[in-house]
C-alpha cells in the first residue's frame, strides 16, 4: 500500500459513511497475571452506542496513522509457515458465520499469547466489514453517472491492540450532601487513544485487494515488534526506514573511502530527491547498487565505480543485490531534518539548504560557516557581520 491508499481507507472510519460498513466487532480482554482470556464479546457494530462507535472509529484511524516503513509496514506473508495466519485471516474474511469468524480470530489471539507475558491488561479488538472505493473520480459535472456508481468493494479485517490503565484518583464535591468525597473507581480504563499494535488485512493497492500482504502497525515509529511479525502474523522480516538509512550511509562511506565535504553530501541528497520527484506518481523508487553508483558519480565522486559499490554492499549487508526505498535513505528534504552537532552549538537544517553550509580550516582552526540570506537575529538582537579576512591592497608596499 502506498500513502494514498492508506489515507483513503483511513478517512473512511467515520460515522454514517456509505463507503465503509463495519458489520461486527469482537473484543477480547486479556489478564496480565495469567496472559489468559478473561472475557470475549462479539456484537454487531451498529448495536454500539454512538459515543462508543466514535471512540472505536478514532482508535481504528490511529492504527493506520504513521509513515510507511517507520510506523506502518506492508509485510509479505511467509507461505511456508505452519498454522499460517494468512490462511486464518483469509478464512475469517470469507465466512458468513459469526461463530466461525470469532473462532478464527481466537486462533490469532492464542498465537499472540503463546510464550508472551504482558505487563498490563490488554484488549484485542477485531472488526470486519466492507470497504468501497470509487473506480475513478469524474470531473464531468454534466454527466449523469455518479462517481459512486462503480466502486471496488472488498471485505477487510482490522485488529487493534490496546493497553488498559488504572483509573485516575479524584476528589469530588457532592452538591446535595455538601461534602467532599473521594471518587473510588476500580474498573480499568481502556486507552483507545494510543493503540500499542494492530494490523489490516488484506492490503489494498489502488482499489485492488492483496491477500498476500498485511499492513502491520507498530506502537511507536522505528520500533516494530519482530516476534509479533514473525510468530503471530507469520510475515517476512522487515527493515525500517531508519535501519535502511544507516545501511545506506555505511555503504556510501565504504564506497567513497574518505570523509566528504558538505557540497558533496548536499549533491547526494539533491540527486536522490530528484529521483523521488520524477517518480512521485508511482510507488517510492528503489535504489540498488547501480543506482547508488550513479548517484555518487553525479554528486561529484568521479573515482567511484561499480566494483567499489558492489563491494560496499557485500561488506555491509552481505548482498550486492540489496536495494532501498529512495525515500528511506535521506532526511525529510524540505524540513530541518539534518542535525549538526558540535561542542559549541547544535544546528538544524534541511537537506536542500545544506549547500549553504561549509566546514573550513582557517589557521589550523575549524569553523562551521552558514551562508544566510539576511541578517541573523539572536535573542532579539540583530548581529553585525564580522570580517574574517582582510583584503590586501596590491599597491601597498610589502
Amino acid at each position: 500500500m502506498n500513502k494514498k491508499d492508506i489515507a483513503h481507507i483511513k478517512k473512511q472510519f467515520k460515522p454514517n459513511n456509505d463507503l465503509m460498513t463495519i458489520s461486527e466487532i469482537f473484543n477480547v480482554y486479556i489478564m496480565k497475571e495469567s496472559s489468559e482470556i478473561y472475557h470475549a464479546e462479539v456484537l454487531p457494530f451498529d448495536l454500539l452506542e454512538e459515543e462508543q462507535k466514535e471512540l472505536f472509529l478514532a482508535n481504528f484511524k490511529k492504527v493506520l496513522t504513521g509513515q510507511l516503513d517507520e510506523k506502518l509496514f506492508e509485510l509479505k506473508f511467509d507461505r511456508e509457515a505452519d498454522n499460517s495466519s494468512q490462511l486464518i485471516l483469509h478464512q475469517g474474511l470469507l465466512t458468513d458465520s459469526t461463530d466461525n469468524w470469532t473462532d478464527e480470530m481466537l486462533k490469532l489471539v492464542h498465537k499472540m499469547l503463546h510464550d508472551k507475558m504482558y505487563d498490563m491488561d490488554i484488549v484485542i479488538t477485531f472488526i470486519r466489514g466492507t470497504y468501497m472505493k470509487p473506480v475513478k473520480q469524474t470531473a464531468d459535472l454534466t454527466s449523469e453517472e455518479s462517481d459512486r456508481d462503480t466502486v471496488y468493494s472488498h471485505g477487510f479485517i482490522l485488529c487493534s491492540i490496546n493497553k488498559t490503565e488504572d483509573p485516575k484518583k479524584e476528589l469530588l464535591f457532592d452538591y446535595i450532601e455538601k461534602e467532599f468525597k473521594y471518587n473510588i473507581v476500580v474498573d480499568p480504563v481502556i486507552n483507545l487513544k494510543a493503540p500499542i499494535s494492530g494490523f489490516l488485512f488484506p492490503c489494498f493497492n489502488d482499489g485492488a485487494a492483496d491477500v498476500n500482504h498485511v499492513l502491520y502497525a507498530a506502537g511507536k515509529a522505528h520500533e516494530p515488534n519482530y516476534p509479533f511479525i514473525e510468530d503471530v502474523l507469520n510475515a517476512e522480516e522487515v527493515t525500517t526506514a531508519q535501519e535502511d538509512k544507516i545501511i545506506f550511509e555505511e555503504i556510501v562511506k565504504s564506497a567513497v573511502g574518505e570523509p566528504m565535504n558538505t557540497t558533496s553530501l548536499s549533491n547526494v541528497y539533491s540527486e536522490i530527491h530528484r529521483v523521488v520527484e520524477e517518480n512521485e506518481e508511482d510507488d517510492a523508487p528503489r535504489l540498488d547498487s547501480k543506482d547508488v553508483e550513479e548517484v555518487l558519480k553525479v554528486s561529484g565522486f568521479s573515482d567511484v565505480d561499480s566494483e567499489k559499490v558492489e563491494a560496499a554492499f557485500e561488506s555491509i549487508v552481505d548482498d550486492k543485490n540489496y536495494d532501498f526505498k529512495a525515500t528511506s535513505v535521506m532526511p525529510k528534504y524540505q524540513s530541518k531534518s539534518i542535525k549538526i552537532k558540535t561542542k559549541a552549538a547544535d544546528i538544524s537544517i534541511s537537506p536542500e539548504d545544506l549547500r549553504h553550509v561549509r566546514q573550513v580550516d582557517i589557521d589550523g582552526r575549524i569553523y562551521l560557516m552558514v551562508e544566510v540570506p539576511e541578517a541573523t537575529m539572536i535573542e532579539g538582537f540583530e548581529m553585525i557581520p564580522e570580517a574574517l579576512f582582510t583584503k590586501i591592497d596590491p599597491d601597498e608596499d610589502q
